[in-house]
């Protein structure tokens, strides 16, 4: 079943805020459950319309969180891809030990791979190429980012607004705080935490 006027999404990449421009300090805090419930209810309604693969760059934050959503998801749905385009060489090199063993626990399990720059970090150009491929090589972004909180989502945003431009079956998913408070709100509900 296709929608979005019979367009295949085929590829999606999804980004957003790093765990510090959220507040977030634990790998247990509760906000990540719900970001990934709002990635997660994303990924199911482009699985309708013909998604094959998940593109992140494996950035802390919403980007390993969504890989682990994709990997728990395979459990449903086994043709279900993940693909780890970082920007650079060694981008984990300097986080702590426990989330470099969280990201390597991810590139473990993906199906795809590789470094976009063939060396460490350099430069800024490192993640606009980054971003430039990212939307080149989808045909739809997930992202969480909200205006009112500007933050590193910024740029992509800005860049995935020009595509689409110029792309116009190109498609953009933003999930906002209101579309996370929603979530919030609905777990609550089902699990009568009022």
């Amino acid at each position: 079943m296709n929608s979005m006027g019979g367009i295949d999404t085929k590829v999606a990449a999804v980004s957003g805020y790093k765990p510090i421009e959220l507040g977030i300090f634990h790998h247990d805090a509760k906000a990540i459950d719900y970001i990934k419930k709002a990635i997660q209810k994303e990924i199911q309604e482009l699985l309708e319309e013909g998604l094959e693969w998940v593109l992140i760059s494996g950035q802390l934050g919403v980007e390993c969180w969504t890989a682990d959503v994709v990997l728990n998801m395979r459990i449903d749905h086994p043709d279900l891809k993940l693909a780890v385009l970082t920007p650079f060489l060694d981008q984990e090199k300097n986080w702590n030990e426990a989330n470099q063993e969280m990201y390597f626990d991810i590139l473990n399990n993906a199906d795809f791979v590789d470094s976009i720059s063939k060396q460490p970090y350099t430069g800024p150009w490192q993640f606009q190429n980054k971003n430039k491929l990212f939307l080149q090589k989808s045909d739809c972004l997930v992202l969480i980012y909200d205006e009112e909180k500007e933050g590193s989502p910024k740029y992509l945003y800005q860049l995935a607004k020009k595509y689409q431009e110029i792309n116009p079956s190109y498609s953009i998913k933003q999930i906002t705080f209101f579309d996370l408070q929603n979530i919030v709100e609905e777990e609550q509900w089902k699990n009568h935490e009022w």
